[in-house]
């Protein structure tokens, strides 16, 4: 039985998403709490791995449990639930606490042919910097990176605009062997908020590690004045990494949402992405920021 998990995390204090000995992980943490109420260990398969520090307000995990597994899901205290699928969500808030930095917002059954990393066809991020003119604000200092400079947001929008496509972004990611650093960049635009806070939405099919902290450390360095707004391509082009910018701190990144196929593309979806990785030895279409 394959479940639907959406996700909430506050990424300060984790190690990131991936489970590793040793550490505190949002991946560990929940495998944890749902092992505790199926009775044996489970494997979470998530949309986009998130690096230590980042955040995410829409995560998209799956687990698949075995017949003896989903019938602890099915009853409780003897008594059968009207809707297992979608109690389990409650029960795992349960177990994480009152006052936890996960959540799970949502359990569903999956439709056929679902792969919360595989069927999904792009990944958006949110990036929240302050500066000068924005001021800082104690309460948002977790999710919020903030600058002492006067940032220009018009440029910074207008960079933006010209990193759109499908392009090689090995200037924008951190090398991983066997890893292709091709991808689609659908949407990257900054603006301010009401309280004049620089919001940057970055939407692609997948991120290669660390490419959206590099987009909006470039773009960053573009309304500080010390990159022009064609450079930004210009160093894309070159396919290098480079210290003409500085790549920004995860505490302001947050994976705000995955994007899926209609249910009857899911299954074909997952196999399109399986295939192509297979076929190039690539990440391509696979993995959300890594980053980070």
């Amino acid at each position: 039985m394959r479940i639907r998990l959406d996700i909430a995390y506050d990424g300060t204090h984790f190690r990131g998403w991936a489970k590793q000995p040793g550490l505190r992980t949002v991946q560990g943490v929940l495998e944890a709490a749902l092992a505790r109420i199926v009775g044996s260990d489970v494997q979470l398969v998530v949309a986009g791995r998130t690096d230590a520090g980042v955040h995410a307000s829409g995560q998209v995990a799956h687990v698949d449990l075995d017949e003896a597994q989903w019938a602890r899901v099915r009853t409780r205290h003897g008594q059968a639930a009207s809707d297992p699928a979608g109690s389990l969500a409650r029960r795992i808030r349960g177990v994480l606490g009152t006052y936890p930095d996960v959540t799970v917002s949502r359990t569903t059954l999956t439709p056929e042919g679902f792969d919360a990393r595989f069927s999904a066809v792009w990944r958006r991020y949110r990036y929240r910097l302050a500066d000068v003119a924005s001021g800082y604000d104690p309460m948002r200092r977790h999710d919020t990176t903030t600058l002492r400079i006067d940032l220009d947001v018009e440029a910074m929008d207008a960079a933006a605009q010209t990193l759109i496509g499908l392009h090689d972004f090995a200037a924008y990611c951190k090398p991983r062997e066997e890893a292709t650093t091709i991808r689609t960049l659908l949407d990257y635009r900054w603006r301010r908020d009401a309280e004049g806070v620089l919001i940057a939405e970055v939407k692609a099919d997948a991120f290669c590690h660390s490419m959206v902290r590099a987009l909006v450390g470039a773009c960053a360095a573009v309304g500080e004045g010390k990159l022009a707004v064609d450079d930004v391509a210009r160093l894309r082009d070159e396919l290098e990494r480079t210290s003409a910018f500085k790549v920004l701190p995860a505490r302001g990144l947050t994976l705000t949402e995955v994007g899926y196929p209609d249910d009857a593309l899911l299954a074909a979806r997952a196999e399109q992405t399986r295939a192509r990785r297979d076929r190039d030895g690539s990440m391509a279409g696979t993995d959300a920021v890594d980053d980070e």
